[in-house]
């Protein structure tokens, strides 16, 4: 079942105790709660690893204002844009050193594909995932809705469980990587 971020918040307040809420500005302690954490908590657990489910690629428009300095092209990065993951061309993904600087990616070449994770939209999110942001929001809700430092930090460790679980599905998603590249094989001959 495909959850929204009410949804979503609402099973957290469950977790701990609290009422479930019908929206982030209900005027309920428990919304002002959920709408303070609930962004900041889902980008930062999307951030944090390179989740399949939210992985994308896209060729990224070049911008007429270059650098200052070290590179010579700047990219427009995408509107829902967390993390880059790597950058490439020529019908790849990657192999392009980077940076980003001033919300934009700078690089040396005239084109680039950029292979980052994105938001996606709530009800886009496996069930995996949604068990994971549940048990790391009832972490961030607790204390300020109960003021209970030792339940907080069971809740942490609960909800680092949860990733742990929810980052092993998700890498069963994918073909495990390999090395392109192993100087020392080459060495040998």
């Amino acid at each position: 079942m495909a959850l929204n971020s009410i949804q979503l918040a609402s099973q957290a307040l469950i977790k701990i105790g609290a009422m479930p809420i019908s929206s982030f500005d209900d005027g309920s302690a428990e919304s002002t709660v959920a709408a303070a954490l609930y962004a900041t908590t889902r980008d930062a657990l999307l951030s944090a690893h390179p989740w399949n489910f939210a992985t994308a690629q896209r060729d990224l428009p070049r911008l007429e204002i270059g650098p200052v300095a070290d590179y010579g092209c700047a990219f427009q990065l995408p509107v829902d844009f967390l993390r880059a993951l790597s950058a490439g061309g020529g019908g790849r993904g990657r192999g392009i050193e980077y940076r980003i600087a001033e919300n934009r990616l700078h690089a040396d070449v005239p084109a680039i594909t950029l292979t980052y994770i994105y938001r996606p939209v709530e009800n886009a999110f496996p069930a995996f995932f949604d068990e994971a942001l549940i048990a790391r929001l009832a972490a961030e809700y607790c204390l300020p809705l109960t003021e209970s430092t030792s339940r907080a930090e069971a809740l942490h460790r609960l909800a680092e469980e949860r990733v742990r679980t929810a980052r092993l599905i998700d890498a069963q998603q994918d073909t495990p990587a390999r090395f392109d590249d192993f100087t020392l094989v080459e060495v040998r001959g």
